[in-house]
């Protein structure tokens, strides 16, 4: 170790640096995620590449209101996860799990944009170009204007951006990347950050969309200090089990646009598939006449989504009874079975209870509430659901059904796939206007609910 050298220990979940070793980060909580590192002093003030930008102070009424231009990847579906396109300048961090997708999907997107004269550059830390060649050929790109390399030293990359000078840069991954400046190993909480920087004052100041693709943990969370998501502008999670064909790509942060609008997409040999219509797709497969499912229509950012909710509701044969739940909060499962039992006189406290998001989505919001309660008391009466029914809103702890927002696309959009009647929040019902061929039903609480649709039966 030089003599100028420091020695610090970085908390690799939060970036904290301490003097000395502790088994538990004091600012994250961690434990055993402090990890020695040895920072040495960069030339010159910050050892950072300028940004080549006046910083100069400017009245906010002589900033130019010029219309964003956005680039067309020419996959929809990719454009609508990122807000509407590429920004100029923008910064996207891309992660999600091993083989899900990730390097495909932005291999995808650079030979459309390369089709158009849009010159890319593709740099790998983890593959050949070879190996990504391989790839290309599966995929059918054949752009003259798509560029390869490999390496992970930033230093490097520095040069052959200046000499290349891409209109789009992709690094696959960000934990491979790391620069002389830092003597610490590739893929530490320093090196991320230091390159993240420099990558991202590059990508402001020549107006080149920079992609990068990111590790997860096995919490599923990006790997690395949690300053990256907040450095860069954008931030897509690949969402979606490997076993099956769908993924969903979601962003969670977008400078340009809005958060938790998803992509949809269908993995064949070919690559990643747009799914035009994911609402079709998600209930292709929904049984009849079965109890215990119900269709919820969903929010994901902008785009209205139908999902089908499925609960089992049974006696258990252990001494604790299970809950299980996929696609939805589990916690947000107890409330709703205490609430049926407290309201309604229901009791499930002492049964196995299992409630499944069919197709691999995740559903986040409160409006799926009076979905799930439908499924639940649907699957513990043993009778099923009204098959062209579906059924959206919050339920609070007194019973009551709540209103959520955008009531009238959600039924649009059951009203295309052919469903005819509706049951929601009587206070959503000012905001729905008449619709041919949809029967609205709006109710003020659960206790209503089993009265509609289960009449005698509770």
């Amino acid at each position: 170790m030089k003599k100028q050298d420091r020695v610090v220990y970085v908390c690799q979940a939060c970036g904290h640096q301490a003097p000395k070793w502790m088994g538990r980060c004091p600012d994250c909580s961690e434990w055993d995620t402090l990890v020695e590192e040895r920072t040495a002093p960069a030339p010159g003030r910050s050892g950072r590449p300028g940004t080549g930008v006046d910083m100069g102070p400017v009245s906010l009424s002589d900033i130019s209101l010029d219309r964003e231009h956005r680039w067309k990847s020419g996959i929809a579906e990719f454009d609508r996860a990122l807000g509407g396109g590429l920004v100029p300048g923008s910064m996207v961090l891309v992660g999600g799990e091993p083989g899900i997708g990730k390097s495909t999907m932005l291999l995808q997107a650079a030979g459309r944009l390369a089709d158009q004269g849009i010159r890319c550059f593709y740099l790998s830390g983890e593959e050949s170009s070879q190996q990504i060649r391989l790839r290309a050929d599966r995929l059918s790109i054949r752009a003259d204007g798509l560029y390869v390399a490999t390496g992970t030293l930033l230093e490097d990359l520095s040069k052959t951006l200046d000499e290349l000078r891409p209109d789009l840069l992709i690094v696959d991954s960000i934990q491979t990347l790391h620069t002389d400046l830092l003597p610490s190993a590739p893929g530490s909480v320093g090196q991320v950050r230091e390159v993240a920087a420099r990558l991202m004052a590059w990508a402001k100041a020549s107006g080149t969309p920079t992609f990068l693709v990111g590790h997860v943990t096995k919490e599923g969370a990006i790997a690395g200090p949690k300053v990256l998501e907040h450095m860069v502008d954008t931030v897509l999670y690949f969402e979606g089990d490997r076993s099956h064909a769908f993924r969903i790509l979601r962003s969670v942060k977008n400078r340009y646009g809005p958060t938790n609008e998803i992509g949809v997409f269908e993995m064949t040999e070919a690559g990643l598939t747009e799914v035009g219509n994911p609402s079709r797709i998600f209930l292709e497969e929904r049984p009849e006449g079965a109890s215990g499912s119900v269709v919820i229509p969903c929010l994901e950012g902008t785009r209205p989504v139908l999902v089908e909710v499925q609960a089992l509701v049974g006696p258990s044969p252990l001494g604790v009874p299970r809950r299980t739940a996929i696609g939805v909060d589990p916690n947000r499962i107890s409330l709703l079975v205490a609430v049926i039992g407290k309201r309604m006189g229901m009791e499930m406290g002492g049964q196995d209870i299992f409630v499944n998001v069919a197709g691999g989505l995740r559903v986040d919001e409160p409006a799926a509430d009076l979905g799930i309660v439908s499924a639940l008391i649907s699957s513990h009466l043993d009778t099923p659901v009204p098959l062209d029914m579906v059924a959206f809103g919050e339920v609070g702890l007194a019973g009551e059904i709540r209103g959520v927002s955008q009531p009238e696309v959600r039924i649009k959009e059951a009203l295309k796939l052919g469903f005819g009647r509706c049951l929601l929040s009587r206070g959503n019902m000012s905001g729905v206007g008449a619709m041919d061929g949809m029967v609205v039903q709006g109710i003020e609480s659960v206790v209503q609910l089993t009265d509609l649709l289960w009449a005698g039966r509770a």
